[in-house]
Order: C-alpha cells, then structure tokens, then sequence
C-alpha cells in the first residue's frame, strides 16, 4: 500500500464540468502528461509547478473534514509514472465519489482495476489531431461505452476530425445512454468560453448531447 502520492495541487474546491458539476472535491492534480494540447488550460501549471508528496492518510483526512470526493486529474493520470499513485487513490481511500479526468490514454486497464464497489466516474475527454487519433478515439470509445461509470467530455471545435466523432458517436448513443456525452466550449478564459458557448448549445441541440460549461474556468474557482 503506498503511503505518499505526488502532486502539484492538492486543494478544496468544486468539479467544474460533466455530470457531477458542482460537487465539492478534493482537487489532485498530477504533472506529467503524455499529449500537449494546444488550448489546455492547465499546461502552464504543469511546466512550471514542481511536485510535492503528501501523504494518503492526510488527503483521507481532507475527504472527511471537508465532506468531500476526488477528483483525479492532471496532466494525465493514468501514464507510466502516475498510474500506480491513482490506484492507490481510487482503491485505498474512503470517498462518496471521485472523478478521473482521462484523456483514454491507459483508461481501460483503470477500470478493469479499480475496486468495483467504489463510486467512481471516469470521465473521458477524447483528443484529436490527427486522422489517426480519430480512428484509436473510436476503437477507445468502442471500450468504454459499455461501462456504466465511463463519461464522455468533448471540448467543441467545428473542425472535420471533431465534427467526425460526433456524428459516429451520436449514431452510437442509446436512450438510456443520454447522460454520457458532455460538450464544452474551448477556451482558457471567461470572456473565450462564453463567446464559445453558443455554438455549443447548437451542437448539443443537433446531436442530443448534453452542454457543460466549465464553471472552474468561468468563475476561478481552479
């Protein structure tokens, strides 16, 4: 059992995105991550933040004091070198729920070792650059949608690759499947995400997914 996970953010606040929108939770941040988005609104934190360990038992403390879940994101946690630390997380600490932001890179294998009966939401936010990106996104997908605890977070941008995924991934969705699809404008400030919003409220609209709006990011609460 690991006694210590490192991190470059370790603090109470709310999910900004998704399904559980509003939830306090404790904020674990890890650092290293394996694709370097260009509108990641976390990439300045991860460069010139440095990691400091802290304690299971102290962040189990925080979950009780402060009534709160996880939320497990970077950076991303489920490469090489955080991949254990988020186990450990997941399937040592008492929580009412915890969330996993994942971009599907090691995904999967999370799931499949994640202790089932915690209440955990893994929530996935596929990325796209490249014609090839959008085919192992589909292949990904394909993986996860049949967990019921799997979320898909996309950030919106009316661009071919993006517009692909959501037509393949609107013909896949099944009524009972309505709460698993999540849109977001892209955007690192209040003023770029609300300009953002409106053509995102019509994407939800055309392809009957749900709209989030990345409070964190609009308020500065993270």
């Amino acid at each position: 059992m690991k006694e210590e996970v490192r991190l470059i953010e370790n603090f109470v606040s709310w999910q900004g995105e998704g399904p559980d929108s509003g939830q306090t939770m404790i904020i674990l941040r890890f650092k290293t991550c394996n694709l370097k988005c260009p509108w990641c609104d976390t990439s300045v934190k991860m460069r010139i933040s440095a990691e400091a360990p802290y304690k299971i038992s102290d962040i189990q403390e925080s979950v009780i004091e402060n009534r709160a879940g996880l939320l497990i994101t970077g950076g991303e946690p489920t490469v090489p070198r955080h991949y254990d630390e988020t186990l450990a997380l997941l399937n040592d600490l008492d929580y009412p729920i915890a969330n996993i932001e994942s971009n599907g890179y090691q995904l999967e294998k999370l799931i499949q070792e994640t202790n089932p009966a915690k209440n955990v939401h893994f929530m996935y936010s596929p990325k796209f650059f490249t014609s090839e990106d959008l085919e192992n996104q589909i292949k990904v997908t394909l993986n996860l949608l049949p967990h019921q605890n799997v979320f898909i977070k996309v950030v919106y941008e009316n661009k071919p690759l993006v517009i692909d995924y959501l037509e393949w991934l609107s013909s896949k969705i099944t009524v009972e499947q309505a709460d698993k699809v999540w849109l977001m404008p892209e955007g690192t400030t209040r003023v770029n995400l609300i300009k953002n919003s409106e053509e995102v409220f019509n994407a939800c609209e055309k392809y009957k997914f749900n709209f989030s709006s990345r409070s964190h990011i609009i308020f500065g609460f993270v």
